[in-house]
């Protein structure tokens, strides 16, 4: 088992373990909003961690903190890849194909416009 396939059992374990405890049942549309707003607060956490705020003195950065609420983050995401019926290896498929998509779309191969790093300096000339 690689550590992607890995990562994903444990999260299945730990929300059937949770929802088993806390005897939640929401519907797959409640899950993923509640899985989504989750990943919004890790990603805030993450984000205070970072000192966005321009109005207060900076801290110094806390690598371990970043490195944990980026884990945090991924525990949401990896849920919502679960509930919607993806495995490790449908992740890396679904994501490889949008990687090659998005290359074609940098490289002007793709059939959405919009993208080419070039575009621009055509329109300049």
């Amino acid at each position: 088992m690689d550590k992607l396939e890995r990562i994903f059992a444990m999260q299945k374990l730990l929300d059937d373990d949770i929802q088993q405890k806390r005897e939640l049942d929401f519907s797959y549309e409640v899950w993923m909003q509640k899985d989504i707003l989750a990943t919004m607060d890790e990603l805030t956490e993450l984000l205070n961690e970072l000192n966005y705020k321009w109005w207060k003195n900076p801290k110094p950065l806390d690598n371990e903190a970043i490195c944990e609420e980026l884990a945090d983050v991924l525990h949401f995401f990896i849920s919502m890849c679960i509930r919607s019926g993806m495995d490790a290896d449908k992740l890396f498929a679904v994501y490889s194909g949008k990687n090659k998509e998005n290359f074609d779309r940098q490289l002007g191969k793709s059939s959405k416009h919009g993208y080419e790093v070039n575009a621009s300096e055509e329109s300049k000339a």
